[in-house]
C-alpha cells in the first residue's frame, strides 16, 4: 500500500510524512543532487496478469531530525524484533502445513491461496524484522507494506471456494447464486480491488499538485472499500444460505420432465459440514475486521495515529491473519469436505457419498439455467 500526501513544508517534528517529490532541478531549498528514489512493488493476485506501477515515492531525508533512524521516521517506531520472529514462525509453520495437506490430499487449488498467502506474509514480516535489525534500510519498510497488504487476499479466495463446495454438498438451491459463481464473481473482485489500489498509487505518484495527490489517495481508499464491500456481500449472501437451508427454504425447487416441480436434494449437515460452517464464520470476521483497520490506516494517512502504533498493526492485522490461516488448517477441507474419509486420504470419497455429489451437481446444473432465466427476464 502506498499513501501520498500533498507537497506541502513540513517541520522536522513530522517525522511520519511520506510524501511525492518531483524533480524540477536545483534551487535554493533542495539540495543539488536527486533524493533517494524507491518504485512501488508490482500489485499482482492470482488468476489475474501481473500488473506492474512504477512511482516516486521517497523519505523526504533532509526533513529527518539526525537522531531519528530511517525506521523510526518511517513507521513512527522500530518493529519488534522479536514479535516479527513469532509471526514469522506462525506462518511458516502454517505454510508448511498448508503445502504438506495440499499435496497429501490432491487439493492443488490451496497452493495459490492458502499457500500464497503464507508464502506473502512471511516476506512481509521478514522485512519488519529486517527494519528491526537494520533501522536505518529503506528497502524493507516498502516490502512489508506492499507484501502484508496483499497476502490475505488469496486466503480470502480460499474462503469463497470452500463455501461454494459446501453449497454443493447441502444444497445448491439453498442459494440466491449457483456455487461456480462465488469463485468467478468474487474473485475477480478481489483483483479489481487491488488493481484499483495500484491506479491510484500511479495517479498520486504523477500528480503535479496537491488535489491530483489527494486524487489518487482517495482512489486507494476506494479499492480497500470495495474489497470490504466484497466481505460484506459474501457474508450476507452465505447468512442467507444458512438460514434458508435451516429453515427447509429453498430459493427454487428442481423442475422435472413435462414441467413437474420436484423438492431440491438437501444434504445432510453432519459435524464436518457445521465445523466448516463455523470456520467460514470465523475465518471471515477476522478478515473483516482486519479489513476495516485497513480502511481506517489509510484514510489516516501516514502521519497517522493509527499507522503510527504497532500495537494495532500486530494485533488487528497480524494476529487476524494468523488466525484466519491457522482456521484452514485445523478445519481442513480434505478432512471436513470429503463426507465419509477413504483409506489412505486421497481425497477419494465413498460410493454413498459420490452418489450425493452427483445429484448436487444435477441440480446445479438446473440452478444455472434457472438463475440465467432469472437475470433475463
Amino acid at each position: 500500500m502506498s499513501s501520498i500526501l500533498g507537497l506541502r513544508q513540513s517541520s522536522t517534528r513530522d517525522i511520519g510524512e511520506i510524501i511525492l517529490l518531483k524533480e524540477h532541478g536545483p534551487s535554493a531549498h533542495s539540495p543539488s543532487r536527486s533524493p533517494p528514489f524507491f518504485n512501488i512493488p508490482p500489485v499482482c493476485l492470482i488468476h489475474v496478469a501481473v500488473m506492474t506501477i512504477s512511482s516516486t515515492l521517497v523519505i523526504r531525508q533532509i526533513e529527518r531530525p539526525p537522531h531519528l533512524t530511517v525506521a523510526e521516521f518511517a513507521y513512527g517506531y522500530i518493529p519488534s524484533e522479536s514479535i516479527a520472529i513469532i509471526f514469522i514462525a506462525l506462518f511458516g509453520v502454517s505454510t508448511a502445513l498448508h503445502t504438506a495437506q495440499a499435496v497429501y490430499f490432491r487439493l492443488w487449488w490451496l497452493l495459490p491461496t492458502a499457500v500464497l498467502c503464507g508464502i506473502g506474509e512471511i516476506i512481509g514480516w521478514g522485512a519488519r524484522l529486517w527494519s528491526a535489525t537494520s533501522p536505518n534500510a529503506t528497502e524493507p519498510f516498502r516490502m512489508q507494506i506492499s507484501a502484508t497488504i496483499i497476502a490475505p487476499t488469496p486466503l480470502l479466495a480460499a474462503s469463497f471456494i470452500i463455501f461454494s463446495q459446501v453449497i454443493v454438498q447441502l444444497g445448491p438451491a439453498y442459494s440466491l447464486i449457483p456455487p461456480r459463481w462465488y469463485a468467478w464473481v468474487f474473485v475477480p473482485c478481489d483483483a479489481v480491488a487491488l488493481v484499483v489500489q495500484g491506479v491510484g498509487g500511479g495517479i498520486a505518484a504523477a500528480a503535479q499538485d496537491r488535489v491530483a495527490a489527494q486524487r489518487g489517495a482517495n482512489i486507494m481508499l476506494g479499492g480497500i472499500g470495495f474489497q470490504f464491500a466484497v466481505i460484506v456481500l459474501f457474508s450476507l449472501l452465505a447468512a442467507d444460505f444458512v438460514v434458508r437451508y435451516l429453515c427447509n427454504a429453498p430459493w427454487r425447487s428442481t423442475a422435472l420432465p413435462g414441467g413437474i416441480s420436484n423438492s431440491p436434494t438437501r444434504g445432510p449437515l453432519t459435524r464436518r459440514l457445521a465445523a466448516v460452517l463455523a470456520a467460514l464464520g470465523f475465518s471471515t470476521t477476522v478478515l473483516f475486521i482486519r479489513s476495516v483497520y485497513r480502511m481506517i490506516e489509510l484514510a489516516g494517512g501516514w502521519h497517522g495515529r493509527v499507522i503510527r502504533t504497532e500495537l494495532y498493526f500486530n494485533v488487528l492485522d497480524g494476529a487476524m491473519i494468523v488466525l484466519a490461516i491457522f482456521t484452514w488448517n485445523f478445519v481442513h477441507p480434505g478432512w471436513f469436505l470429503s463426507g465419509s474419509l477413504a483409506a489412505g486420504g486421497d481425497g477419494r470419497r465413498s460410493n454413498e457419498h459420490k452418489g450425493l455429489v452427483m445429484a448436487m451437481r444435477s441440480d446445479t446444473k438446473a440452478d444455472d439455467a434457472d438463475c440465467e432465466s432469472h437475470w433475463h427476464h
